[in-house]
């Protein structure tokens, strides 16, 4: 399925506040995480996550700090912070309010067999 990238940009801060929740992850593994959590749907670019990231850091979100990987690889970890939790909790009650408006209008449409919404 072709996500349009404005669905994909307006998530994407509320989905890595939601993975950062979960605990301390790394760029590659929160890229990973994003296609589990979609089953392949979102598959994001380096060039999406990173200035993401950056951008969340900027707004106290989130912190960054250097650490060691298995393999002794220098790698930068990401953490929520606390004002990134009440950034997550207003988040969620945002895109809750959202989907539930969106059942509502959608209800039992009929989409010519293409989408099933029962």
């Amino acid at each position: 399925m072709d996500i349009p990238k404005d669905l994909v940009a307006a998530s994407a801060a509320p989905m890595v506040l939601s993975i950062l929740a979960e605990g301390d992850s790394y760029g590659y593994a929160i890229l990973g995480r994003v296609r589990d959590l979609s089953a392949g749907e979102l598959d994001w670019t380096e060039g999406l996550l990173y200035p993401l990231l950056h951008r969340l850091e900027r707004q106290g979100h989130i912190e960054a700090t250097w650490g060691t990987s298995e393999t002794g690889r220098r790698r930068k970890y990401y953490a929520l912070t606390g004002d990134g939790r009440a950034a997550l909790a207003t988040h969620v009650s945002q895109w809750r309010t959202v989907a539930a408006a969106l059942e509502n209008a959608w209800g039992r449409m009929d989409f010519g067999g293409q989408v099933s919404l029962a």
